[in-house]
């Protein structure tokens, strides 16, 4: 099962963003990205919901749970 810091790099890298543009486009800091990146912290559920918003996948993809 893939780790949601491994998918989220992957979603971001298919959309040609770096740490900054993501961060941007979701309202965050650049240092939230870094730390969902390295696996550090997580985001809350209503995060979860905008990033699958945002990326057009589920939160169960996400979270690795769905290919």
């Amino acid at each position: 099962m893939e780790t949601f810091a491994k998918i989220i790099k992957e979603l971001r890298d298919e959309k040609g963003m770096n740490k900054s543009q993501l961060a941007r486009a979701l309202g965050l800091s650049h240092t939230v990205i870094i730390n969902w990146e390295n696996g550090s912290k997580a985001p809350s559920i209503f995060t979860f919901i905008e990033l699958a918003k945002y990326f057009g996948v589920t939160i169960d993809y996400l979270v690795g749970l769905e290919k």
